[in-house]
């Protein structure tokens, strides 16, 4: 059923109760399934629609991730009203800089910003202004706040997500997945528009606003520092040797993968890596007989793989085990080693807490966690409101959410609530 004729059932039917609302299956685009633009000809003609459109810009983009290499888009949904649904392949063109001078002054509205707009920036498409559906349904309270889920809240439908996690790197793309496609973009429009009333009710759409600009502004994430020691099974690594075995490897393997263009992990998994540094084989046929080494490059490449090895062998400069940060430390230990910080928190983080949940909101989205551990851990050297607004805004809290979160810390860091008896 298309959304259109949905629309018309929902109208003809008789009220119901959430609980009891039969939902509708989504499966057909009202314009039925796009094709796929891969050509200048056809790139220009979405630009030229796109640009003619009225409203804002309902936008998507679908990436392979554990397939290839990085986090690149390897298709691009866009629909407008005026405009219809444009599926664009990407990977045909040198930069979609046309299609973002198409939607200059426009609304974009995408679901989880943050997953797509990094891998748009890449094809020169950044918005002038935003909407993000999934952290409205987190700031109005939604239990649920998928895209499925956010659709059968407001629209009664249910919404396949079935390829998701597809290799969307495939050509031709099948024809089921186009359809995916284009109705994940079919819907943000109207998701839209009931979001800002459920907000405007509830008296938190400025609060999204603000939220939706902060996440368009952001710095693009830059490089990881040492990303190696995100390897998964490293906390098991106790030696310097078999940690730089371990960073040998993994920047083995990222090389390789790059070259390839294949997701790392499809080469050789994080376990094998990991197994592979705590042996420290000295030749092909001792790292082939290792328990747990293995993957789709592990025989193929095992020459690679003992050279890699060899040569973390051979260093006499050896990482650290680990590395320092200036977070605090575990909340766990604190009543032992400050228990004047252990107070703060525990009574900021109580009180927080309630707000949110007076707010209807997660507490994530009313103050991160990490905030008010940093600041309990080190407050500002005289606790006023206008030290803890300032020390909120440095680590990067919205002006919506110091107004609400400030007075609230600074009376818990002022008088903080005794620490619960230990049993």
């Amino acid at each position: 059923m298309t959304l259109d004729s949905q629309n018309d059932a929902a109208a003809s039917a008789p009220a119901e109760s959430p609980v009891e609302r039969t939902l509708i299956d989504l499966t057909e685009p009202r314009d039925g399934v796009p094709f796929v633009i891969d050509t200048e000809r056809g790139l220009a003609r979405a630009a030229e629609a796109l640009a003619a459109g009225t409203g804002p810009a309902s936008v998507d983009a679908e990436r392979a991730s554990g397939f290839r290499y990085g986090q690149r888009a390897f298709l691009v949904q866009i629909r407008r009203e005026g405009a219809g649904t444009w599926l664009i392949d990407p990977e045909a063109f040198n930069g979609l800089e046309s299609i973002n001078e198409a939607l200059s002054g426009v609304e974009w509205i995408l679901h989880a910003a943050t997953q797509d707009l990094p891998c748009l920036a890449e094809q020169g498409m950044t918005p002038d202004a935003l909407f993000d559906t999934e952290l409205a349904a987190r700031i109005a309270g939604l239990p649920k706040v998928g895209l499925a889920a956010v659709v059968e809240h407001f629209l009664g439908l249910r919404l396949a997500k079935e390829h998701s996690a597809a290799d969307w790197s495939k050509r031709p793309l099948p024809e089921p997945w186009l359809r995916y496609a284009a109705l994940d973009v079919e819907v943000l429009d109207e998701l839209r528009e009931d979001l800002i009333e459920l907000l405007t009710q509830q008296g938190k759409l400025d609060f999204a606003l603000e939220e939706f600009e902060a996440i368009r502004t952001a710095p693009l994430p830059g490089p990881r520092e040492d990303p190696w020691r995100r390897t998964s099974g490293i906390h098991t690594i106790k030696d310097r040797r078999q940690l730089a075995t371990v960073r040998e490897l993994w920047e083995e393997r990222e090389h390789l993968a790059q070259k390839r263009d294949v997701a790392p992990g499809k080469l050789l998994p994080d376990a094998a890596i990991v197994v592979a540094a705590k042996a420290m084989p000295s030749s092909v046929p001792e790292l082939l007989k290792t328990h747990g080494f293995s993957g789709r490059a592990a025989k193929t490449e095992a020459a690679r793989w003992v050279s890699a090895i060899q040569t973390a062998k051979r260093l006499r400069s050896l990482p650290p085990l680990t590395v320092p940060n200036n977070a605090p430390p575990p909340p766990r230990v604190w009543a032992d080693r400050n228990v004047e910080a252990a107070r703060r928190l525990n009574t900021a983080k109580q009180r927080v807490a309630a707000a949110a949940a007076k707010l209807n909101m997660p507490t994530e989205n009313l103050l991160q966690p990490d905030t008010i551990r940093r600041l309990a851990w080190t407050p500002p050297a005289s606790v006023t409101p206008e030290s803890i607004e300032e020390a909120l805004r440095e680590r990067g809290a919205r002006e919506w959410q110091i107004k609400i979160t400030s007075p609230i810390i600074t009376v818990a860091f002022l008088d903080p609530d005794p620490l619960p008896e230990k049993d």
